[in-house]
């Protein structure tokens, strides 16, 4: 029997080479450690994109950004492309976010559809599930989304808010990390009452967690756990970055000192390590209530982060490895995901969406863009299972246009030079990952005995590259060409088809 409700955890910015359950040897994590102890790990899972919007709607929709096209802020998602939360409402579900994350809450990308309860922790506009809060947030939501709107969108503000004394103030204002404790309280308050209420109900609940994304400010005890050698320097360093809000998500120049970077380093792990104790709150919560016995818990990151590995900074540019290479677990009750697995298969976080309708025993909706997904083959229980075909795993990364007007204004050489403008997809084939900078070949990697990516082997194995090149090039164009409500012809389809994009 499967599980009875579903809760999808969404941990922001958040890198898989960070988490002491993947190797890490710092003890970020563990509430997530003793979690993986009982769920199903993936060791290669992979985010179809690089930042907040295009990342949440492919794990929402199932489908690559080059078909949902949800790849800017001022993006809306097609009314053809249902999202899980949809889905499971219209067979029945109560449905339920928990949001820290503002760009979620305040722009009307469609990405909140579907919920019939979306409770917002940051931004202005904020709201929780209580009778008083309820009234006050929708009043004040409704007068403030224009402003939220176009604060998000418009290049002219984006780059005001950048300015150091103006930076740590907004932060703090908006609450731009939202606020994860009240959110996993509420969160477990509202689930305790509805399972109380409702027998037959079934339930999805969404949750959203800010704490590993900039800027950081780590209580003294968590960087003591972590990092105890992270001194008054470390610390005032870590101040001036989170005041230089650019420096954020633009390549470093000039790049990151050693110290430095330790630096950030040290504050980031300490921040992961504060998130994760909420995150024990909320098993510990979930385990006395008796939810751990019917509900299947998935827990994910939209995308990672960069520190300067490879020129890169924040979550802006480019499909390295540190930023697309997500943690996964899934925890289910009854055992599809068997307990203490290790799935070592590469995987593509989109098939969060097939495994949720998998769970609750439903169809993906059939539609012009995705006219016969399988949601059976793409339920990630069949690769727990050992039962998975071979996929290859695609990510795409439109960089943000509010990016790249800043760079046009600030350093116009460094765009050209590092082509910052061009779409950068990777795609991963067997052992294999192939990157493209436009249609060039960027880099090859071998995944299994380079898992850091660290040596390219496109200069020793040319025809390798050029024949996993050719792969990628023969579903981009059509990819691209599939806009919304248009439905593509059978021979598109096909080509989509066969290389991954669609099922």
């Amino acid at each position: 029997m499967n599980a009875r409700h579903i809760l999808l955890v969404v941990l922001d910015t958040l890198r898989r080479d960070h988490l002491s359950s993947y190797g890490y040897q710092r003890p970020t994590a563990p509430a997530l450690d003793d979690l993986a102890g009982r769920a199903a790990l993936f060791e290669r899972a992979w985010a179809p994109a690089q930042w907040t919007l295009p990342a949440h709607a492919s794990l929402f929709t199932g489908r690559y950004p080059s078909l949902h096209q949800l790849t800017q802020a001022h993006d809306r998602l097609g009314q053809q492309h249902a999202t899980l939360a949809e889905v499971l409402q219209t067979a029945g579900w109560r449905t339920a976010a928990f949001c820290n994350n503002p760009l979620l809450a305040a722009l009307d990308s469609g990405l909140q559809r579907g919920f019939t309860h979306f409770y917002s922790y940051a931004g202005v506009a904020r709201s929780r599930p209580t009778l008083r809060s309820r009234a006050s947030g929708r009043a004040w939501g409704r007068l403030m989304q224009p402003v939220q709107q176009r604060g998000a969108r418009s290049s002219l503000l984006f780059r005001a808010a950048l300015r150091p004394r103006l930076a740590p103030l907004w932060t703090r204002l908006i609450r731009f990390k939202g606020d994860g404790a009240s959110s996993i309280e509420d969160l477990c308050d509202w689930y305790r009452q509805q399972r109380a209420g409702g027998a037959d109900a079934r339930h999805f609940i969404f949750l959203n967690l800010m704490g590993a994304h900039l800027p950081w400010r780590p209580r003294r005890a968590a960087l003591g756990r972590v990092a105890p050698g992270h001194g008054p320097q470390g610390r005032r360093h870590v101040r001036r970055f989170n005041a230089r809000a650019a420096r954020w998500t633009l390549p470093p120049e000039p790049p990151l000192t050693a110290d430095e970077r330790q630096a950030l380093l040290d504050a980031y792990d300490a921040e992961i390590l504060q998130q994760d104790e909420q995150l024990g709150r909320l098993f510990q919560a979930l385990e006395r209530m008796g939810a751990l016995e019917d509900t299947q818990i998935i827990v994910v990151a939209d995308h990672g982060e960069t520190h300067g590995e490879r020129g890169y900074m924040g979550h802006g540019f480019g499909v390295p490895q540190e930023l697309v290479q997500a943690p996964l677990l899934v925890y289910d009750p009854a055992g599809r995901f068997p307990a203490g697995q290790r799935v070592a298969s590469p995987v593509s976080t989109r098939r969060v969406f097939h495994t949720a309708l998998a769970t609750a025993g439903l169809d993906a909706p059939l539609d012009a863009a995705l006219p016969d997904a399988d949601v059976a083959r793409l339920d990630l229980a069949m690769a727990a299972q050992g039962n998975d075909d071979a996929e290859r795993v695609f990510s795409e990364a439109w960089p943000p246009e509010t990016l790249l007007a800043l760079l046009r204004q600030r350093n116009p050489g460094l765009l050209a030079r590092r082509r910052l403008a061009e779409p950068r997809r990777a795609m991963v084939s067997g052992r294999h990952r192939l990157l493209l900078c436009g249609e060039d070949v960027e880099a090859l990697y071998d995944t299994q005995e380079d898992p850091l990516e660290w040596r390219d082997l496109a200069p020793q194995q040319p025809q390798l590259a050029q024949r996993l090149r050719r792969e990628m090039l023969a579903s981009l164009p059509a990819a691209q060409q599939t806009t919304r409500g248009r439905e593509p012809d059978a021979a598109v389809a096909g080509t989509l088809r066969a290389l991954g994009y669609i099922e």
